[in-house]
């Protein structure tokens, strides 16, 4: 077993202290947009709609904009249990891929034969959400900036040129090094069309107004208890502040236990850290470079992601991703100084010329891991309801994506999305507990081991590659 670059090139434990020192628990995009963000009321009795969205996410805002739009005449409600986008949605690393996928590798492990057709429909994707945004004038801070995807290890430099995008460009050390200056840059590559940059929270909130302007009616603070409905009857949402009647009800509620019993183990839920610095100064960001301001991330199966803000503050997250024993959602979860401190020394390995740089918000946000690491797509009462979950992280662009696919499927419409086999096909669930801790953290161990080894993969992740299973962030 051989030590990383993180290991062998430790900052001095001051540095890290010093980063965190008076660094508060929340999440920055979040308070940056709560003096802002509308407020909806909470549902206000019994009421009967055309078409309700459970889930004030992503997925959920996409999908009622759409409802709306396609039939102006119906009413449309969104559910929301807390606030509109609290949790994931607003959360996470603020970037926006083409990938619908969870990158190319596994679509290409998945459905080989239609990965050209993914990768299009991806960026047919992120193309389309850049025209809405253009269109109705979102304040969301979007810039296609493209993703750089780094080597930091020897055994790392050998995948570059693996990827079949011909958009892919491979960069070796000197090239690397003349977008981001990093000593432990060892090589990359750059795909411009793959990544856009953006604020989710500001995302969350516009969407929410301009549902909220083209007729959805929005309630926050109204958690849906139970889903109940027949062959024929209306679907029947219960809440404590009175029942919604729909003739169709979408559910977008991520990692949130399904409202439909048999999607219950396809979702597990996997805590993913972040920081955020204070912004740099022109000295210091003169100091990295990072001129494109690409969306970056490196190759490592524990790997980071990064990215710089429009007020040049630079969001340092992932490496560890934790299921916690018994798969619960617990705020506490988010308060682990264990993970923050190593993302911090991780940061400072990369970026030793920012040594002194304070870290202002440090937080966490929870992963709807599918064992597929993909969004799939379920249903029940003959199409009247339609369910999405398992982005697994990588759900900012591919929750436009599946909007579509639910909104296809509510028409019964028959489209080149709905025919894809990662459409029509629904992945394995995991096990109930124990199992799921035990298979879960032994996985983390196995990618652990294969970070250190190489990234030769052992009996066990190569058992779960041939099954189609396993573990990502």
């Amino acid at each position: 077993m051989h030590s990383t670059i993180f290991e062998t090139n430790r900052p001095a434990a001051k540095i890290v202290d010093e980063s965190l020192a008076g660094t508060k628990l929340g999440c920055f995009w979040i308070d940056d947009v709560a003096d802002s963000a509308a407020k909806y009321p909470p549902l206000a009795g019994d009421t009967r709609v055309d078409d309700a969205v459970v889930g004030g996410g992503f997925a959920g805002l996409w999908t009622a904009i759409k409802l709306k739009t396609e039939h102006p005449e119906r009413r449309v409600v969104l559910l929301e249990a807390v606030r509109i986008g609290w949790a994931a949605s607003g959360r996470n690393g603020g970037f926006c891929e083409a990938s619908i996928t969870h990158g190319e590798p596994n679509a290409e492990s998945r459905w080989p034969d239609q990965t050209g057709t993914l990768r299009r429909l991806g960026y047919e994707n992120l193309d389309a959400m850049e025209a809405f945004f253009e269109e109705h004038k979102l304040d969301v801070d979007f810039e296609r900036t493209g993703q750089l995807s780094v080597a930091n290890e020897p055994y790392q430099v050998e995948w570059l040129g693996e990827s079949a995008d011909p958009h892919v460009v491979t960069l070796d050390q000197a090239e690397v090094q003349a977008r981001i200056k990093s000593p432990t840059f060892l090589g990359g590559g750059f795909s411009p069309k793959e990544n856009a940059n953006l604020h989710p929270a500001k995302l969350a909130a516009e969407l929410a107004r301009h549902a909220a302007e083209i007729g959805v009616e929005i309630h926050e603070r109204t958690p849906v208890k139970r889903l109940e409905g027949g062959a024929d009857a209306p679907i029947r949402l219960e809440t404590d502040h009175g029942a919604v009647t729909a003739e169709r009800v979408a559910l977008c509620t991520n990692v949130f236990p399904s409202l439909l019993k048999r999607y219950r183990f396809h979702t597990v839920p996997v805590y993913d850290y972040v920081l955020m610095t204070e912004p740099l100064t022109d000295e210091q960001l003169a100091s990295i470079g990072w001129d494109g301001r690409e969306g970056l991330a490196d190759m490592a199966n524990q790997f980071h992601y990064s990215r710089l803000t429009k007020d040049n503050r630079i969001l340092w997250g992932g490496y560890d991703a934790v299921y916690f024993s018994g798969g619960k959602i617990k705020p506490e979860y988010e308060d682990r100084m264990e993970s923050h401190r190593k993302l911090a020394s991780h940061f400072f390995t990369t970026f030793p010329q920012l040594a002194g740089l304070k870290f202002t918000h440090r937080w966490a946000g929870v992963i709807d891991t599918s064992t597929r690491f993909c969004a799939f797509f379920g249903q029940a009462y003959g199409g009247r309801v339609q369910y999405v979950a398992g982005f697994t992280g990588l759900g900012v662009g591919a929750t436009h994506f599946a909007a579509d696919v639910l909104v296809d499927r509510f028409e019964g419409r028959v489209t080149e999305r709905t025919e894809l086999e990662m459409v029509q096909d629904i992945p394995l669930p995991f096990p109930p507990e124990p199992a799921a801790s035990i298979g879960i953290n032994l996985t983390r161990w196995a990618l652990d081991r294969a970070d250190h080894n190489g990234g030769k993969r052992n009996a066990l992740l190569k058992t779960l590659d041939a099954l189609g299973l396993g573990f990502d962030s």
